[in-house]
């Protein structure tokens, strides 16, 4: 029996990306209030064999979230500003936004909580269950935070509004149901394999992954926060994986209860016209994945509002 295919995504700026089984779309609106959408090809090192592998997936996932994720922002950008919608960052520049991207999120999230303990809680205790919680509590702290103040970002909220059409497509989609506003209104916006919930994981896997080192010297330490993300990404992968798959299960939702109450952070109630979009993101990929089968590619398209 074939394994079931999960579709998921991200928001982008005044719209929706669909990661599907061989392809993505993006669908966005533009100042016309004309949805664009496009679709093109996974690269086939996210979608080969290491795909399959429990723990080193989760790198790949991580990976092509930043590629794929990268390329659907910027053209998303292009459309909701009324530019060349074809026009795509060169490899340099991606290469240099992603270095950019990965280096504040390892700086604010993993770098900076490990200095504030060694500066504030190891000077005053030798243990190291107490220096790694301190650190963890520190990393959580900062993430909620850094969650809250975006927030308040008029631009930022309205992301968070598509993120929330994003997983109402998703659970639409999931329950067979016809994609339309209507049915897509019948689903709340946290969804069990979102990536704010892979982050809250990637939160709690680094304080147990961390506690196994104990508190070796500081440049040893600040190296084991760098070379152990893609570990604790894998860890934290199937961990998000397996709830999805057994979201209905007592024990599963509460377990990821405090994952999913995180989203009420990251989701906005969103508007009709952004839940059309996501359904043009959803239709878009499915159809793309259906034509991939006969060696079609997909293709730019502007649908009227």
């Amino acid at each position: 029996m074939a394994q079931q295919f999960f579709y998921g995504g991200q928001a982008v700026i005044e719209g929706v990306m669909i990661r599907g089984q061989r392809n993505y779309s993006v669908a966005a609106r533009d100042p016309d209030g004309q949805i664009c959408t496009i679709s093109n090809p996974i690269p086939s090192m996210y979608s080969g064999r290491l795909r399959r592998v429990p723990f080193v997936r989760g790198t790949l996932v991580l990976l092509e979230t930043l590629i794929v994720g990268m390329t659907a922002l910027t053209y998303s950008a292009r459309v909701a500003a009324g530019e060349e919608a074809q026009a795509y960052l060169g490899k340099f520049a991606m290469v240099g936004m992603i270095a950019v991207s990965l280096g504040i999120g390892i700086a604010l999230f993993f770098l900076a909580p490990l200095l504030i303990v060694e500066s504030a809680v190891d000077r005053f205790t030798d243990s190291s269950i107490i220096s790694n919680l301190s650190e963890g509590l520190i990393r959580l702290a900062i993430f909620m935070v850094y969650l809250k103040l975006i927030g308040l970002m008029p631009d930022i909220r309205r992301v968070f509004a598509y993120h929330a059409a994003e997983h109402m497509a998703v659970h639409a989609h999931e329950a067979k149901l016809a994609l339309n506003t209507e049915n897509v209104r019948k689903f709340q916006a946290a969804h069990p394999r979102c990536g704010t919930a892979f982050l809250l994981t990637v939160m709690f896997v680094s304080i147990l992954v961390f506690a196994l080192l104990g508190t070796p010297d500081l440049p040893l330490r600040i190296a084991s926060r760098i070379v152990l993300i893609p570990v604790i990404a894998g860890i934290s992968y199937e961990i998000i994986r397996f709830s999805g798959v057994h979201e209905h299960n007592p024990l599963v939702k509460l377990v990821v209860y405090p994952s999913m109450a995180l989203q009420a952070m990251t989701t906005r109630p969103p508007e009709d016209d952004m839940i059309e979009v996501a359904i043009a993101a959803m239709e878009t990929a499915i159809a793309s994945d259906e034509a991939s089968a006969l060696g079609q590619d997909g293709a730019p398209t502007t649908t009227p509002a």
